[in-house]
């Protein structure tokens, strides 16, 4: 039994390999920085090369899958869509830890693991009666597919759901979020999603237009690419320096928006500070006013958000409180969330060191820098955020 190497089959036995090489290093990595999110990711590289290899053998000339092993199972199926949503659990949470209760998740793929397996078991000639007199004639494989469907589009939306929650939630811990943004896995869903419905395009083609062996490929190839996206940045993904615990919130925290700020303003006219008074009353327990202001002093006297890992925790240490009290301080009594409050802060001096005729020797850059920011491309999105203007436009205006 030899492999023929074609450019039908030599792209997705590399793809095939790069799924599990990578998955090995993420199992090594996972196993000795004690990381269950490495070993998740090693097991979806898994599942992604278990779904080219079926056309990978097929196109090196060997046929074992339909030979010897036909009906039994062949890929994760239904499992694989569990494990994306599930690494996205473990990276945003390093406390996650499997329950039973998670065993449901598992349910489906058993079922059909067990059926296949239990037809199989019985040799081949009764996998032929029973695709024959059970299988086909009752429809099985066609409800395993719009199954399928199902599931993987129930774990996309649950993971896209997970993602937007913790974006929203790193808002009000962090004020530096690219980092920890996983906006890697946000593409790789996307991705992930198109290659799904090439695949179901090409499969309604192949009936519609009785493609053959051959024609039908061009999805495959598809999800080698992804395999190569995902090994990649999924391997490469810089973990956070802080131990993320985010876990799904039951009710989503509801902001109210101010008309004022209380961060203080620049004027560039006489490069003086104000600090308006809100025209609205903040939705805010008269027993937190109090916080609100030394809040507010602590970050004009102290300027905490000079220091760019600054969090939540962090502020809420410092000024010997709760983060969950001065978290609502921040949301309600402010108006913003912490990420907002403290970047605010952070351009305000930006405006200022501007303005000082000691700092024309620095760049943009190096002014960012020592207000706080730690990349050029949070500065430029928080500076037109608070300004309307780029740091270039407003140092001409």
């Amino acid at each position: 039994m030899s492999f023929y190497f074609s450019a039908y089959s030599s792209p997705l036995l590399f793809g095939f390999l790069q799924a599990w090489i990578y998955a090995v290093l993420l199992w090594i990595r996972g196993r000795r920085e004690e990381r269950l999110s490495d070993v998740l990711l090693g097991w979806v590289l898994v599942g992604m090369a278990f779904n080219i290899w079926e056309y990978m053998l097929g196109f090196g000339g060997i046929e074992i899958l339909w030979r010897e092993l036909e009906f039994f199972p062949r890929t994760l199926g239904y499992l694989f869509p569990v494990l994306c949503c599930f690494y996205l659990k473990t990276q945003f949470n390093a406390d996650f830890r499997f329950s039973r209760r998670d065993i449901w998740h598992a349910v489906p793929f058993l079922i059909q693991l067990t059926y296949h397996l239990v037809v199989f078991a019985q040799g081949a000639a009764f996998v032929r009666y029973w695709e024959a007199q059970v299988h086909d004639p009752y429809h099985i494989g066609e409800v395993e597919f719009w199954l399928g469907i199902i599931i993987d589009l129930y774990y996309l939306y649950l993971a896209i759901q997970l993602y937007r929650q913790y974006r929203e939630w790193i808002k009000n811990q962090f004020s530096e979020t690219d980092s920890i943004s996983f906006r890697w896995f946000r593409n790789f869903l996307i991705a992930l999603t198109l290659a799904t419905f090439l695949g179901y395009l090409m499969d309604g083609l192949s009936v519609a237009l009785n493609l053959n062996f051959w024609q039908n490929w061009w999805d495959e190839l598809a999800k080698v690419v992804l395999i190569y996206y995902v090994s990649i940045n999924g391997y490469a993904q810089i973990q956070p320096g802080r131990r993320l615990t985010f876990q799904t919130p039951d009710i989503a925290p509801t902001l109210v928006t101010l008309s004022s700020d209380y961060a203080p303003t620049l004027t560039a006219e006489s490069g003086t500070e104000r600090q308006p008074e809100p025209s609205v009353v903040p939705l805010l327990p008269d027993d937190l006013l109090p916080l609100r202001n030394r809040l507010l002093d602590f970050m004009n006297a102290e300027k905490p958000y000079l220091e760019p890992d600054l969090s939540l925790t962090d502020l809420a240490r410092r000024m010997h409180t709760n983060p969950v009290v001065l978290s609502q301080v921040i949301n309600t009594g402010v108006g913003k969330n912490f990420n907002d409050f403290v970047n605010e802060y952070r351009v305000e001096e930006f405006k200022r060191q501007l303005l000082n005729p000691a700092n024309t020797h620095l760049s943009f850059l190096g002014l960012a820098l020592d207000c706080g920011f730690n990349s050029k491309a949070t500065f430029n999105r928080a500076f037109r955020k608070f300004t309307g203007t780029s740091p270039k436009e407003f140092a001409q205006q």
